[in-house]
């Protein structure tokens, strides 16, 4: 049982506040779909008003991965299950190496939802799986909590820094014991929930974004893109070739038929296969120019 003190500490926060004066049963269902909408669509102002803080922790992040530093996200419960998908989504989107975007997630392993609920108050065990991790300074970790005092993520973030890694929080309240561990304080403050307490809605769907935007920005920076085009990504299924077929067409102004050879010509890569068409190289000497050029098609196609 949550001691008196806990409580009061929780009651406090604006993820657990209440909306005044909401009597749901007298709503019909339309009008509580139309209610979350509403709610939902809050988010994305909340997140825009962080966009400064976002950007200054990005461009840190960013400095890392460049020098082959890792990002890690930490969290226990939805804001776990949200980073551990963020992370996942990038090799197969970016072709990120294994292990250089990864999640630790409080309970991962354990055997029941209420084991792993559980997990969330073990900070040795945040601590620990940092420091299983090898965790130094050329890492950025990111700790996803709503509330900002989840223990593992606290744990995570306070191992992170005495690693000296870069540290940041990504919270939904402001002025957090998280928040106060990290070196970047990402307060992006939704208010009450339409279930109060319930922080996989708005809060949920603002880490969503935030780390969307840091693991995508930084994919940017780092010359995973070409324009809006995925170009590192990992064609491993049949959507997948077809949109690296698309991707190299629309980038290279070919037609299909073409970008189907240059893709077959260049192993499947389509970072290799649009320099390739655009500079009127062999597959070799393509892939020669963008490992000079860091990866980046912009760079591999100056004279």
């Amino acid at each position: 049982m949550a001691s008196s003190e806990g409580s009061e500490t929780l009651d406090r926060l604006v993820t657990e506040s209440r909306r005044a004066d909401v009597d749901y049963a007298s709503l019909s269902t339309q009008e509580l779909v139309e209610l979350m909408n509403a709610e939902d669509a809050s988010v994305p102002a909340a997140v825009g008003a962080a966009a400064g803080a976002i950007a200054d922790a990005l461009d840190a992040i960013v400095e890392r991965l460049a020098a082959g530093g890792r990002l890690v996200y930490a969290g226990a419960g939805t804001s776990g299950r949200i980073a551990a998908l963020d992370a996942e989504e990038c090799e197969a989107t970016f072709s990120t190496p294994p292990g250089q975007v990864v999640a630790l997630v409080a309970g991962a392993d354990a055997p029941s939802a209420e084991a792993r609920e559980a997990a969330e108050d073990d900070e040795p065990a945040g601590r620990h799986a940092v420091e299983e991790l090898g965790v130094s300074s050329g890492d950025a970790v990111v700790g996803v909590s709503a509330s900002g005092r989840t223990p593992y993520a606290l744990g995570a973030i306070t191992a992170a820094a005495e690693a000296g890694a870069l540290t940041v929080a990504v919270v939904s309240v402001e002025d957090s014991p998280l928040a106060r561990a990290a070196d970047h304080e990402l307060a992006v403050v939704v208010g009450p929930e339409v279930v109060s307490g319930s922080t996989r809605l708005k809060a949920g769907t603002a880490q969503k974004l935030v780390l969307n935007t840091i693991s995508t920005v930084a994919m940017i920076r780092l010359g995973k893109t070409y324009g809006d085009l995925m170009v590192d990504l990992r064609a491993s299924n049949d959507k997948l070739e077809a949109r690296a077929r698309r991707i190299v067409r629309e980038a290279a102004g070919v037609s299909d038929d073409e970008a189907r050879e240059a893709l077959e010509a260049a192993g499947g890569s389509a970072k290799v296969a649009v320099v390739a068409l655009i500079a009127e190289l062999d597959p070799d000497a393509a892939r020669s120019r963008l490992e000079q050029a860091g990866g980046s098609i912009e760079a591999a196609l100056q004279p």
